[in-house]
């Protein structure tokens, strides 16, 4: 990746990560865990669907890929189960998306002291930069993503009496992480940070001081564990954060402008840049980028990958217009607001929709930043 002026996304085209997986993956994970087939023969299917997912990015027109996420069952699964000390239990609240259904969630646990057991993403990496000529990207977990949905009760009494001590040791796993995947070559990471925008969200706020926390404190506690995470970055490696409001079958889990949580998260982040969601009024409007730092960039993500309608440039052309009255537009790139299948179901849109869509984010930009 062609180092770029301080304050430009990496891309002006980027996508958030996940992938849809196709039927023959999906089937794969299901006979994989009922143990009609052996991890040779899974492992063999996914290195083929992720293959295949790569030239999918490629005849996109993205200069940047990932594997879509094709070895995760989740999002945030994977850095949980390679990691020491972590279980996985009930969420001690649940979520309520726009119908107004209530839906249970799994949360990392801890039950022990954290310890980086084995590499969490590299393996990801070596074979995405083994079968694309372009950028292979990475996304982790952000730190609050072992923390939040357990907020109340996130680790047995004997591992963790302090957030403070329980986030420093993850802020390790992190380090010792991001050191081997620099070490190997890789140059973009995105920290996938759903429990600050969350935050954003007056009744998601409302709940957390339910359990008896406080809502501020938690952004604090989140933003300084970024940035713990990321303090020994290797010069040659760019970090953005996606802030993401939810993404399970095309529902959403809060709404509300970044607003409250803007002058804090975006000032004191020592990040490369931010992938933001607009593709709906649920986002508010762009006036919280007034926040963003000079030598800090943003993606909009306003091509929704939630719904098989596709966006008009022109369109998109007049949202960047509008995002640019708050920050410089050359420290603009666009995006999809969040990845295809944040889990293994997916988002209710079709492979060929889900090509349109990045087509299209490539496209926009090329008209947009020529």
């Amino acid at each position: 990746m062609t180092r770029l002026a301080s304050g430009r996304p990496p891309f002006r085209a980027d996508h958030i990560g996940s992938l849809l997986r196709p039927p023959a993956l999906r089937q794969a994970f299901k006979q994989h865990q009922n143990g009609s087939i052996d991890d040779a023969a899974f492992h063999k299917i996914q290195d083929a669907c992720i293959r295949d997912v790569i030239r999918l990015q490629e005849s996109a027109g993205l200069e940047l890929a990932t594997d879509g996420e094709f070895r995760r069952h989740t999002y945030w699964a994977r850095f949980a189960e390679r990691t020491d000390g972590f279980e996985i239990r009930n969420a001690v609240q649940t979520f309520r998306d726009s119908s107004g259904e209530e839906h249970d969630f799994f949360a990392p646990y801890a039950t022990g002291k954290l310890k980086r057991a084995r590499p969490i993403a590299l393996d990801e990496f070596e074979f995405v930069k083994a079968n694309t000529a372009g950028t292979p990207k990475i996304t982790l977990p952000s730190p609050s993503t072992m923390h939040f949905y357990r907020c109340s009760d996130f680790a047995a009494s004997g591992a963790y009496s302090t957030p403070d001590a329980f986030f420093q040791d993850l802020a390790k796993v992190y380090r010792e992480e991001i050191t081997d995947l620099a070490k190997a070559g890789c140059g973009y990471i995105q920290l996938d940070e759903v429990p600050i925008a969350l935050l954003c969200d007056p009744e998601m706020r409302d709940k957390v001081k339910s359990l008896g926390q406080d809502p501020d404190k938690l952004v604090d506690y989140y933003i300084d564990a970024i940035n713990q995470a990321i303090s020994m970055l290797p010069v040659n490696v760019r970090i953005g954060v996606h802030m993401c409001r939810g993404n399970l079958k095309g529902r959403h889990l809060a709404s509300g402008s970044y607003e409250s949580v803007a002058e804090r998260f975006f000032s004191r982040a020592k990040i490369n840049h931010f992938l933001l969601e607009f593709d709906t009024a649920r986002a508010g409007d762009f006036s919280p980028l007034r926040f963003v730092p000079k030598g800090v960039g943003v993606v909009l993500g306003l091509v929704t990958s939630k719904a098989p309608a596709l966006e008009k440039i022109d369109d998109l052309k007049r949202r960047v217009d509008e995002a640019a009255k708050f920050i410089d537009h050359d420290r603009l790139a666009i995006s999809p607001q969040c990845g295809f299948a944040s889990t293994a179901a997916g988002n209710p849109v079709t492979e060929e929709d889900e090509h349109a869509k990045l087509r299209l984010c490539v496209d926009a930009a090329k008209a947009i930043w020529n």
